[in-house]
């Protein structure tokens, strides 16, 4: 390396001045930067002359933080976060499920909602139930417990429950008042569903006296002509429909009366002068009148839907089916050779209806023992149904034997059949509107049979599909 030559050396030379001094020129932008000599500790405060704040110096890591250093978490999305925070992890996978914490906070306990009620608990504690039985340390002086006005034991001055159940409170109704307050009250029945009513004892000889003077009144009438027992016939279910309407009012029920004992006079005086053609208009007339008159009453209260219902019944069930009686007699005023017809068939009707009641009457009080519907009249009996089917054959045939109009034996059982079993479902369905309404009788006017509609209830049934079957077999033909 003797003969090399290092004028053309690349290495840069430092100026003596700069190996030497430890400071630096660099011109007017930096001015001259001064270095410290390795061995000279002294940290450097100032550049070019310009005063800073002195720098700590870190001389190892610390395991603690500082103070004054920030610390970032791995939660941490914002780079400037307040001190001492750490935000939610925050789902990037796009999923909806929520990415929990490491450590899940604890469960929020919640206090019991007042006013529900558990099973099998007792929500009011053993302390606040009444007591039943008073203690002995509970009573007086005079060995009585300890109550106060209202007749409750209250706690005495030790804090020992006293108390007993408070007194039923009942809610005062007027005597004329129903529990809705619409009307009067409906009687209560003292017996039970399943219970029988005693049978009321009749008195016979009263009856058969009553029965005999209405015999005698309706041959009377017979024998007068069709206009005569007509007459008769509209007084009797006028008589019926004023019971009827009368004991429905009793027993709490407001139906009007006026226009229900009408419709029922009008139903056979229409039926008789111009025919079964205008029956359908006196009802029509009969419907608009009763629900007029509950139009014009004051309020609902007046249940205008049952009484309206009520009224209507009463107009069917005696109005329109005792105009066929009414119908029955206006044959004998059809021409020459009818006079007798209408009469005669009506008679057939009234004597087997007659037969039937006294029949089953007597063969059922002698050898009753199974009831027709013991929830409705266990005084009705199948024996005595049986017993009074016979005798209406035997009377309806005997009858029809005398009889210018109905003249052969088929005829005469038909009648009879229809009698016997038409008849007792009349009987059971006016029982069953009375005990529903709590009524023993409709009327008293006849002794010994009740009312009107009690000894009459039968030959209502009975009328209509005999008028039908009468236009049929047509009698007089023969």
């Amino acid at each position: 390396m003797d003969g090399e030559d290092f004028s053309n050396d690349d290495t840069p030379v430092m100026p003596e001045r700069v190996q030497i001094e430890s400071t630096v020129d660099f011109g007017d932008d930096f001015g001259v930067v001064k270095f410290a000599d390795d061995d000279d500790p002294t940290p450097i405060d100032s550049f070019s002359g310009i005063r800073t704040e002195q720098i700590p110096q870190v001389t190892a890591a610390s395991s603690e933080p500082s103070a004054g250093i920030i610390q970032i978490s791995e939660d941490t999305i914002s780079p400037t976060p307040a001190r001492g925070d750490a935000r939610e992890r925050i789902n990037l996978t796009g999923g909806s499920r929520r990415i929990e914490p490491n450590r899940a906070p604890p469960p929020i306990s919640r206090n019991t909602r007042e006013g529900r009620i558990t099973i099998g608990g007792d929500s009011t504690g053993e302390q606040n139930r009444p007591a039943l039985v008073a203690n002995p340390s509970e009573r007086d002086s005079s060995g009585s417990i300890r109550r106060d006005s209202t007749g409750a034991v209250r706690r005495d001055s030790t804090g020992r429950v006293t108390r007993t159940q408070p007194q039923q409170v009942r809610r005062a109704r007027t005597n004329s008042q129903s529990d809705s307050g619409t009307g009067p009250r409906r009687k209560v029945r003292t017996n039970s569903p399943g219970q029988p009513q005693s049978v009321a004892k009749r008195d016979i000889p009263t009856a058969t006296a009553v029965g005999a003077l209405l015999g005698a009144i309706y041959i009377g009438a017979t024998l007068v002509g069709p206009v005569a027992v007509v007459s008769l016939l509209i007084i009797v279910l006028a008589l019926a429909s004023v019971e009827f309407f009368s004991q429905t009012s009793i027993t709490g029920y407001q139906p009007a009366m006026i226009v229900g004992v009408v419709s029922c006079i009008a139903c056979p005086s229409a039926a008789y002068w111009v025919g079964d053609a205008a029956l359908p208009l006196v009802f029509a007339f009969a419907f608009i009148a009763a629900a007029v008159s509950f139009i014009g009453t004051t309020s609902v209260e007046s249940d205008p839907a049952p009484n309206l219902g009520l009224t209507m019944l009463g107009i069917i069930w005696i109005g329109l089916f005792g105009s066929y009686g009414a119908l029955i007699l206006r044959i004998s005023n059809t021409g020459i050779g009818f006079e007798n017809v209408g009469t005669d068939t009506l008679f057939l009707i009234v004597i087997g209806v007659i037969a039937n009641d006294v029949m089953a009457f007597f063969v059922g009080m002698a050898t009753g023992r199974t009831p027709l519907r013991a929830w409705i009249s266990p005084g009705k009996t199948m024996e005595g149904f049986v017993g009074g089917a016979i005798g209406t054959f035997a009377v309806v045939i005997g009858a029809g034997m005398q009889s210018g109009t109905w003249t052969k034996l088929s005829h005469w059982l038909i009648i009879a059949a229809v009698i016997s079993i038409v008849g007792p479902i009349g009987d059971l369905t006016e029982s069953m509107i009375k005990r529903s309404m709590d009524i023993k009788d409709f009327g008293t006017l006849l002794r010994g049979h009740g009312g009107a509609l009690d000894r009459f209830d039968s030959m209502l049934f009975t009328l209509p599909i005999i008028y039908y079957l009468m236009l049929v077999l047509t009698p007089w033909a023969a």
